[in-house]
């Protein structure tokens, strides 16, 4: 079990190449390789207690070489340990491994990933889009997607006509009611 921070990330230096360690706010972030994440993950679950995989998320950095990054948050419940975990990844080489059999919870984050951004996790049980419908050639939070969207070439597919809201099922009304009664879809269309 981790006492402190600075031991967790004692551990890993001492067994793994960090390419950069940054500090910010009292938020640790380890800058590892590409091909050591999931040993990394594996090690920060089973020797250092990092049981909870907060999120798993893309950022692009448009006009940089490598331009995308991965960022893994991790925590650790009995110490109340927040640890992130940075790679770089080429827009040549859009692969990662997955650690979906390290956090089962990583299986969504990947996806979006890739739905969002085009990042691929190799060995990933499932690895199709969950936003976007199957065949879309973009990927929507790249920096290089305009803001407007793309044209479609599929007809009345997303918002090709306005839709009616008002009494919908998935619409809520502001009231001093309790989240659970103002849930849009635990009431049903009258």
């Amino acid at each position: 079990m981790a006492a402190s921070l600075s031991s967790v990330v004692s551990g890993i230096t001492g067994k793994f190449k960090v390419l950069q360690k940054t500090e910010f706010r009292g938020e640790t972030t380890l800058y590892v390789e590409r091909t050591a994440i999931k040993e990394v993950c594996r090690f920060c679950k089973d020797e250092l207690g990092f049981t909870y995989l907060l999120d798993v998320s893309g950022v692009d950095h448009f006009g940089q070489e490598p331009r995308f990054e991965v960022v893994y948050e991790l925590y650790h419940f009995g110490d109340g340990l927040h640890l992130r975990l940075k790679l770089a990844v080429s827009e040549d080489e859009l692969e990662v491994p997955t650690v979906s059999d390290i956090w089962a919870t990583a299986d969504w984050h990947e996806r979006e990933a890739y739905d969002m951004f085009g990042i691929k996790f190799t060995n990933h049980p499932d690895m199709t889009r969950i936003l976007m419908w199957e065949g879309y050639p973009f990927y929507p939070l790249r920096k290089d997607f305009p803001l407007a969207g793309r044209p479609s070439d599929m007809p009345d597919v997303a918002f090709s006509k306005s839709a009616p809201l008002a009494g919908g099922p998935f619409v809520t009304t502001p009231s001093t009611a309790t989240t659970k009664d103002r849930e849009p879809r635990s009431r049903e269309i009258p």
